[in-house]
């Protein structure tokens, strides 16, 4: 029997699951019975989030970590989970994961099938650490994942469906193949400045809440002459700079995205969204929804 143990939703929480029908046809289909999604979803800051599955499923378990932590086991093995790491739970196991107490995770999540599934799935069923570099595409494949979701949210028509299992197949490769992923848009010529490292760094995190010190220490330099240089380059103290990149990312999702407020706010890493919307308010000139409904109009 399968027992589900967590709080009833997570504020900012999305989940597709697809209809038994749908993925009955996709099985059968040539191309999609490949590679194909069963349900998807992102949970931010997952208090309580529990799941124990004594009775196996045929599907694979994707989890990608992005903040806080969680756990993992399977058969004698248990995993602990920290941010910039995911992991593969097999088909046909029994499985129990969960959000740490004190730090829950926030995960975006992928069940699959398919004739190649277990050869993604292969030697994934331990964490596996993604940190943000210079080179690292993180933003890149968090957008590779929202649009799998957005397709998914049109409908179930094959062409949706045939478009959402490419894009799935290429979003794992980018996992499977990481450095090769990472290798498409190394600039070499960007390789030592700090203030390109440290923006970079920024875009890879907007679903974060960084301090200074943070973000300082990832250039390799100390706050005060990082904040000297990056001030002089931009006009802009670092922070003041990540929070209207944060604002930049919102903006897209108001324009391309049906998400609710609370949702976007997660996923620029903002709990308050009252704060959200006096720093929205403050960088545009406008509140969120005012902005939302101009652009409608």
């Amino acid at each position: 029997m399968t027992m589900i143990k967590r709080k009833d939703g997570f504020s900012g929480e999305r989940a597709i699951v697809l209809p038994p029908a749908i993925i009955q046809e996709m099985e059968k289909d040539t191309y999609s019975s490949v590679l194909h999604i069963t349900d998807i979803g992102y949970y931010p800051k997952a208090y309580h989030h529990y799941r124990e599955r004594n009775e196996p499923i045929n599907q694979y378990v994707f989890i990608y970590c992005i903040e806080g932590g969680g756990w993992f086991k399977t058969g004698s093995s248990e995993h602990t989970v920290t941010e910039n790491q995911y992991f593969i739970l097999p088909a046909g196991a029994p499985h129990t994961y969960g959000s740490d107490e004190s730090n829950p995770w926030t995960i975006y999540w992928i069940h699959f099938k398919g004739k190649l599934a277990s050869s993604f799935a292969q030697k994934q069923d331990r964490p596996i650490e993604i940190r943000p570099g210079l080179h690292s595409r993180i933003s890149d494949r968090i957008e590779l994942f929202e649009e799998i979701f957005r397709t998914l949210e049109m409908g179930y028509s094959r062409e949706n469906l045939m478009y959402a299992c490419t894009i799935f197949h290429h979003y794992l490769g980018t996992l499977h193949y990481i450095q090769q992923y990472r290798n498409v848009k190394k600039d070499e010529s960007q390789k030592d400045d700090i203030v390109t490292a440290a923006i970079h760094y920024m875009k890879e995190n907007l679903e974060k809440k960084l301090s200074l010190d943070e973000i300082a220490e990832h250039t390799g330099y100390s706050i005060s002459y990082f904040t000297n240089m990056f001030n002089k380059r931009t006009g802009f103290a670092p922070l003041t700079y990540f929070n209207q990149l944060k604002i930049q990312q919102a903006c897209k999702l108001l324009d391309f995205t049906d998400m609710k407020i609370n949702q976007i706010c997660y996923k620029i890493g903002i709990d308050d969204t009252y704060y959200f919307s006096r720093l929205f308010s403050k960088i545009m000139g406008m509140s969120p929804r005012e902005y939302k409904k101009m652009k409608k109009g």
